[in-house]
C-alpha cells in the first residue's frame, strides 16, 4: 500500500464513490505516473482523509477508505518571520514534511520581503505537494502574512515559546517538557538579524516563553525548520513510550 502513488484532492471533487479528476490530475497520473486505466493510487483530501482509488479515465473510483497515522499528537503552530529570497519555500516544505499543522508568516521589523499574493498560492502548492510525498494525512494551514505584532494577538495556544539566539534562555528541549497530549503550541522564529528588543518585549509579554535553540546563530530558514524537529522528535518519543 505504500508504494502507491498520492494526489491530494479537493472536496468537490468526490461525488457518491467517485473522484472526479481535474486535466492537471489526469495528466500528472496518466503522463507523469504512466499510471493506464484499473491501476489504482492513494487520494487525500488534506483533511486526514485517504482512499484506495483506482483510475477509470476521467474518474477514479473509491475502493475503501483507509486508516493512517501519521499526524504528531498535537498541533504545532509556527510563526515565521519572513526571510529574504525565496528561502520561505524551504520553510514551508520541510515543516510540512515535520508535521507542522499551521504556519503563520509574519512582517517583523527586520522583515526585508514584501509577499505578493501569488506567494502565497506558491506556499499552498508546495505544502499540498509536501503533504503527498511525505504521506501525510493533512495539509498545513498556511495564514496570510500579518504583522508580528497582529500575530501575537491571534496567540491561542497553551503553550508560546519565541526562539531568541542571543541571552540565557532555556533549551527548547527543556521548555517542552512540560507540554502533554492535549496542548497546543506556537513556536515563534525570527528575521535575519533576529528579533528586535522591543519584539521581545511584546512577545514577553503577550505571554510567550524565550528559548534558545543552540549555542550557534542558525540562519531565518533554518531556525523554523530545528525548532519544529526538537518539538516533532520530543512529542513522538513521548507517544512511542506511551503506546508501548
Amino acid at each position: 500500500m505504500s508504494q502507491l502513488q498520492r494526489i491530494a484532492i479537493a472536496p468537490s471533487q468526490l461525488q457518491q464513490e467517485q473522484i472526479l479528476l481535474t486535466k492537471e490530475q489526469q495528466h500528472y497520473l496518466e503522463r507523469v505516473l504512466r499510471l493506464r486505466e484499473g491501476d489504482r493510487f492513494i487520494a487525500i483530501n488534506g483533511k486526514g482523509k485517504w482512499w484506495l482509488a483506482q483510475l477509470e479515465g476521467e474518474k477514479a473510483q473509491i475502493l475503501e477508505s483507509l486508516t493512517v497515522e501519521t499526524e504528531l499528537p498535537i498541533s504545532i503552530t509556527l510563526m515565521v518571520a519572513l526571510p529574504k529570497g525565496n528561502g520561505f519555500d524551504d520553510v514551508v516544505r520541510c515543516c510540512t514534511e515535520l508535521g507542522v499543522a499551521v504556519i503563520a508568516p509574519v512582517v517583523s521589523d527586520r522583515t526585508l520581503l514584501d509577499p505578493s499574493p501569488q506567494k502565497l498560492q506558491r506556499w499552498l502548492r508546495i505544502a499540498q505537494e509536501a503533504a503527498e510525498q511525505s504521506e501525510r494525512s493533512f495539509v498545513p494551514t498556511i495564514l496570510e502574512p500579518i504583522s508580528f505584532s497582529a500575530s501575537l494577538a491571534t496567540g491561542t495556544a497553551n503553550y508560546c515559546y519565541i526562539c531568541e539566539a542571543r541571552g540565557s534562555y532555556p533549551h527548547l528541549t527543556e521548555a517542552i517538557n512540560q507540554v502533554s497530549t492535549t496542548s497546543e503550541i506556537i513556536i515563534a522564529t525570527g528575521p535575519e538579524g533576529g528579533w528586535t528588543d522591543k519584539e521581545l518585549k511584546y512577545a514577553i509579554d503577550a505571554g510567550f516563553q524565550p528559548v534558545s535553540l543552540g549555542r550557534r546563530i542558525l540562519r531565518a530558514v533554518t531556525a523554523p525548520i530545528v525548532a519544529l524537529s526538537v518539538v516533532a522528535a520530543q512529542l513522538e518519543s513521548v507517544a512511542f513510550n506511551c503506546a508501548n
